[in-house]
């Protein structure tokens, strides 16, 4: 399980460091084999270790491709998906679709959701921080969570 939020640089390679426990975990969990993507509503990449991935790609390919939401969601998921592995160093290689498309620059965060990890540019991190958060409605499963 992936928890917690790191602050990472981004060398000009396109190369950042996995903090250790983090890396940890992802060598335990897939051997170091990722797939990073984009993510669908925000300008961040989702990163999934590779058995996580391959149970939801099926998923992903079986949405209706004849709804233009379901296809977009089909297009940046699966169209971004770039495997990776985590070198000797504890380090990987963003290509540059993928930089360019969270905007991406030498600070980053590092985001844990439980199953997979967000990153994120430091400054659309904390935009996303401030910005206000009324986005719509509750769902009815927020209702009854207590904290």
């Amino acid at each position: 399980m992936f928890l917690g939020s790191h602050t990472i640089s981004m060398d000009a390679k396109g190369r950042l460091a996995i903090p250790a426990r983090i890396r940890e975990t992802l060598v335990e969990v897939c051997g170091g084999r990722l797939v990073v993507t984009a993510h669908t509503e925000e300008r961040c990449l989702l990163v999934y270790p590779e058995p996580q991935w391959l149970e939801i790609l099926p998923k992903i390919e079986a949405l209706p491709s004849f709804n233009k939401i379901a296809r977009r969601t089909q297009r940046l998921l699966i169209g971004y998906a770039t495997p990776l592995d985590v070198d000797a160093n504890g380090r990987v290689l963003l290509p540059p679709t993928l930089r360019e498309y969270a905007q991406l620059d030498k600070k980053l965060m590092l985001v844990g959701q439980g199953k997979k990890l967000e990153l994120w540019s430091e400054e659309g991190w904390q935009n996303w921080l401030d910005a206000d958060a009324d986005g719509g409605e509750m769902p009815d499963e927020m209702q009854s969570l207590s904290l």
